[in-house]
């Protein structure tokens, strides 16, 4: 090596060393602003078993970590100008990563009791308090606390300079940890070992920092606290099966599938979050849940099914009879849960047929963008009253799929909600907006048409004029025993005052609000 090199060579590591030296505190901002956003994506589904994917959480979730946030940058920039010392800023580290730990232990005990017994309307919020609020509180000391420490070791730099490149590199952070969660750790990992792994990597990292100038006897301490914290953390994540045969987060939700006894008999049940979402009995190919047996209803109206739609999977039950009952239909079922069809194949014995087309995809974009016709649509993609899709519950939905069937076709549509006429009202209000596209229509209560307690509502929305007729041969001689009992589960809606309840547009469609009525009626 030449003299030349030789110095350039040590004028570049210096420089580098010089730039890791400036920016230390910046990386420490980066990855502390990329926890913050980790939590705050897995703070919905934290929620959503207990609340659903509704605004209401989503608004307590931002309004509380942003209120959080605040209250850091507030009181961390006081405690800075008092005690500007980087050893109590990684001990704010330290003290976030308890707290994320912590949280992790509240949400799988503390978050159940009171999911189901607050209000879906202001539960998530006072949920949030309890579960988000620290962390993001001392999380959000770091940022002021960083913008003193630089300005202390590099004056020359300015305070607006240093402030920018703190700000700038913390919201750097957020945007990697809000992407790199989204799309890479709640597919590949549970939700819960995601929170744990925060919580340790900002333990660690605190303890790491405060190596330098901490007293013996200190780290001793919270070094031995933190292991206590992980192993607490880590012991609460383990969960026994028994008969559960499969527990992950998919992309949208928990999916859990296991083996029960439903109604006398041993059944095998696919749970999504903590809703029901659909089965098969373990003894025979019968449908285990009553209102996957509507689908049958085609054969009432006489429709000739080649073609058929569902939207929503589930457990692909009802698509799989479908195949199996019609050798020559063709059935495309689209669902937005990549993992549901390979879950359904594995365990509910699902057919590997060439006329099962699995489509992983939004039920309403898929609509919209096909230019299929088919003679079946069915839709069934409600985890509970809780987890309503918006956009598959508005006029503009129902128009779609009207626009989507043959001149013959049928739609039938599975809602939960209840017949309460007391109040506002997210069953009538749909009725009345499925109304208004579907001129012959029929609505029928699986369990009682007289009861008020939630239950699945089937919608059924004919393209042509035909009128069921109950004591048709088609329905007398049916095989199916739903099909016989049709006119017992009928909703009768006469003296129903339909200016009660709003047509839902996607311009105005509160469907959390109307949902949230149905509150102490027996949680779905």
């Amino acid at each position: 090596m030449n003299k030349k090199t030789h110095i350039s060579a040590n004028a570049f590591t210096k420089r580098s060393l010089k730039f890791l030296n400036e920016n230390k505190l910046n990386f420490i901002v980066f990855l502390t602003g990329a926890c913050v956003l980790v939590v705050e994506v897995l703070a919905v589904r934290i929620l959503a078993p207990y609340f659903g994917n509704t605004i209401y959480s989503v608004s307590s979730i931002l309004a509380v970590i942003l209120g959080a946030l605040s209250l850091g940058y507030y009181f961390g920039g006081k405690k800075a100008d008092n005690n500007p010392s980087l050893d109590s800023f990684f001990k704010i580290i330290w003290y976030g990563g308890l707290s994320t730990l912590f949280l992790e232990f509240l949400a799988l005990y503390l978050l159940p009791v009171m999911g189901y017994s607050l209000h879906p309307i202001y539960g998530p919020f006072i949920a949030s308090l309890f579960l988000f609020l620290l962390p993001s509180y001392f999380l959000g000391m770091l940022s002021p606390y960083a913008i003193k420490l630089q300005s202390m070791q590099f004056p020359e730099k300015g305070v607006g300079k240093i402030s920018g490149e703190v700000f700038f590199t913390s919201t750097l952070g957020s945007i990697f940890g809000s992407l790199i969660t989204g799309f890479y750790l709640v597919p590949s990992f549970g939700v819960s070992h995601i929170v744990t792994s925060v919580g340790i990597i900002l333990s660690i990292l605190g303890l790491i920092g405060s190596i330098p100038s901490g007293k013996k006897k200190d780290l001793i301490r919270a070094g031995f606290l933190t292991y206590i914290a992980v192993i607490v953390a880590v012991s609460v994540n383990f969960k026994p099966e028994g008969r559960l045969l499969y527990l992950k987060d998919g992309v949208y939700g928990r999916i859990a599938v296991y083996d029960a006894v439903f109604k006398g008999r041993p059944a095998r049940i696919l749970a999504q979050d903590d809703g029901f979402s659909s089965g098969s009995y373990s003894d025979s190919d019968e449908l285990a849940f009553d209102y996957t047996k509507y689908y049958s209803l085609y054969e009432v109206f006489d429709v000739e099914v080649n073609n058929a739609l569902f939207i929503g999977g589930g457990a692909y039950s009802v698509p799989n009879r479908l195949i199996k009952e019609l050798p020559e239909v063709r059935v495309d079922v689209v669902e937005v849960e990549p993992d549901l069809f390979d879950i359904s194949k594995t365990y509910f014995r699902v057919s590997d047929s060439p006329r099962l087309n699995n489509i992983i995809l939004d039920g309403r974009r898929y609509l919209h963008d096909t230019d299929k016709s088919y003679d079946l649509i069915f839709a069934d993609a409600y985890a509970s009253v809780y987890s309503v899709p918006v956009h598959l519950a508005t006029r503009e939905f129902f128009q779609l799929a009207y626009n989507n069937l043959n001149p013959n076709g049928i739609f039938l549509a599975n809602i939960i909600g209840d017949l309460d006429r007391n109040g506002p009202s997210l069953v009538y209000s749909e009725m009345k907006t499925f109304n208004e596209v579907f001129k012959n229509s029929y609505f029928f209560a699986v369990d009682d048409p007289n009861s008020g307690k939630p239950q699945n509502i089937i919608f059924v929305g004919v393209k042509n004029d035909n009128k069921l007729g109950f004591r048709s041969p088609a329905v007398l001689r049916s095989d199916s025993e739903t099909v016989r009992n049709l006119e017992k589960h009928l909703i009768n809606l006469s003296g129903v005052t339909w200016s009660n309840y709003p047509t839902l547009t996607d311009d105005f469609a509160p469907t959390e609000y109307l949902g949230s009525f149905i509150a102490g009626k027996n949680k779905y």
